[in-house]
């Protein structure tokens, strides 16, 4: 009898392992199926027609650009002070890049932007989630956040500086209150248009809660998602921006933002559309090497896009 029960024990123990991977499976499928939901099979374009497409136009746009510009300093000849030659603006980099001043600063900001914004996820995903799913706290918290995205996140920086003085935490803190409550509010938007069918079936296969939210509603929330994290992107740069420009000196180091404002202290417009055009190269540079790419893709598994990747 001992024997016996050992082995009806063994049996259930099996059994329940088996029913638990088997739900484990049924969720993994349900998670792989949500971007394959009444979609047809594309074919990917290649990397080269999807270069053409997504890095060609906007090259050949600022190259329209320069042309124009270069062609009104000829004709009009106007103040070089006023409206400097495309020649002064790239001579301006070439300067600051000789002396090293354009690497410090890049490699500054783009640290702190990077850091600044992967807190940022870390901090409004679950944040945005809790939010979406208890509806008594959205209530209460949901216009706030709301609020807050519409607060220019320059206004944070005199009071960042009484709190922190002039630190790195200064600007930490201007980054996340700029992007946090974008990617909450985008992550909200995306759940809201979740189709329930999705969340029966979940509920059916016996997720508990939290898989539910986190292997059924974030997956299939991924577009208004991803729109809160490149809007929480762009408030980041921006926030960084106005900080570096506002909080100079103390331990705070030298950044895209003290190097406009040590460029407009000494009258030096070639300088400051040099560093204008920096900070808006990195910008678009992360759109067309980052978000751009996982848009399309995301786009692209949910049958969303049109062959050849023409977007």
């Amino acid at each position: 009898m001992p024997h016996d029960t050992a082995t009806e024990s063994s049996v259930i123990h099996d059994a329940r392992a088996d029913a638990a991977s088997r739900q484990s499976e049924d969720l993994r499928s349900l998670e792989a199926g949500l971007d394959r939901l009444q979609t047809d099979e594309e074919q990917r374009p290649s990397r080269w027609r999807a270069f053409l497409t997504s890095v060609v136009p906007p090259v050949l746009f600022v190259l329209l650009l320069l042309l124009f510009w270069q062609l009104y300093v000829v004709i009009a000849e106007p103040r070089p002070d006023r409206v400097p030659s495309p020649a002064a603006v790239f001579g301006a980099l070439a300067e600051a890049w000789e002396t090293g001043r354009l690497q410090l600063a890049v490699a500054t900001s783009l640290e702190r932007g990077i850091v600044g914004f992967l807190i940022a996820i870390a901090i409004g995903t679950p944040l945005g989630l809790l939010l979406a799913e208890v509806r008594p706290l959205r209530r209460a918290v949901g216009p706030i956040i709301s609020g807050l995205q519409v607060l220019p996140s320059v206004a944070w920086v005199p009071a960042a500086i009484i709190w922190f003085g002039l630190t790195d935490a200064t600007v930490y803190f201007v980054i996340l209150m700029g992007a946090i409550p974008s990617i909450v509010n985008g992550l909200i938007a995306g759940v809201d248009q979740v189709p329930p069918q999705l969340r029966r079936v979940g509920t059916v296969l016996g997720a508990t809660r939290i898989q539910l939210a986190t292997a059924v509603i974030l997956p299939a929330a991924l577009p208004g998602y991803l729109a809160g994290l490149k809007q929480g992107w762009a408030f980041s740069w921006r926030s960084l921006m106005a900080a570096e420009i506002i909080a100079t000196g103390g331990s705070i180091g030298f950044g895209l933002g003290s190097m406009l404002q040590q460029s407009r202290e000494l009258a030096d417009l070639a300088g400051v559309l040099a560093t204008i055009l920096v900070i808006l190269f990195i910008g678009v540079l992360i759109e067309l090497l980052f978000f751009g790419p996982l848009e399309r893709r995301m786009l692209r598994r949910r049958g969303l896009m049109l062959s050849g990747g023409a977007r």
